[in-house]
């Protein structure tokens, strides 16, 4: 089991919570939070080590594309990063509903 934390800036508020997935084989579960300290910080609890730095690439990658103020708690059990990438995106677009 690791866990670690990114930070980066980011610019453009949401205005609710958001859950996506579910912790489970190969899978993962995304809590999202909104911020509006104008950073996006990503905490990950994963069953998987040393995947650290493509993590990494995956936030820089989404941040880059969506730069949303918000916290986002990861949960994974052994997702591939295009399952990251989907539940990013999931929980994204139920956060910008209603």
């Amino acid at each position: 089991m690791e866990s670690f934390s990114f930070i980066y800036p980011a610019g453009k508020e949401i205005k609710q919570r958001a859950h996506t997935g579910v912790v489970g084989s190969g899978d993962l579960e995304i809590l999202l939070e909104p911020r509006t300290d104008n950073h996006a910080e990503f905490i990950v609890r994963t069953s998987s080590d040393g995947f650290k730095e493509i993590w990494k690439a995956v936030f820089e990658r989404f941040i880059s594309l969506n730069d949303i103020s918000a916290t986002f708690i990861i949960n994974d059990f052994g997702a591939t990063p295009g399952v990251v990438n989907l539940r990013l995106a999931q929980v994204l677009e139920i956060a910008n509903q209603k």
